[in-house]
């Protein structure tokens, strides 16, 4: 799919399409990471590590599940 570059401040840039930014779930302000390989450039949405408390503050009481029986405890998963 061609695309032009443009000159955006300082920096050049290029449009990604609606239909190429939906498929892959990119919206404003989605981090990429840029690779270049090989005399190619290489887009792709960036791998976002989060940190326990940065998940544990997204719990709230509608997304947690209820306690799930397993049965009794056997082997090592005895506390």
């Amino acid at each position: 799919m061609p695309a032009t570059v443009q000159k955006w401040g300082n920096s050049l840039g290029i449009r990604i399409p609606k239909k190429v930014a939906e498929e892959l779930g990119i919206v404003n302000g989605s981090q990429m990471e840029i690779i270049v390989k090989e005399g190619q450039i290489i887009l792709k949405p960036a791998k976002i590590e989060l940190t326990l408390e940065e998940l544990m503050v997204q719990i709230t009481r509608e997304n947690q599940h209820e306690e799930i029986d397993f049965g009794k405890q056997e082997g090592n998963e005895l506390l």
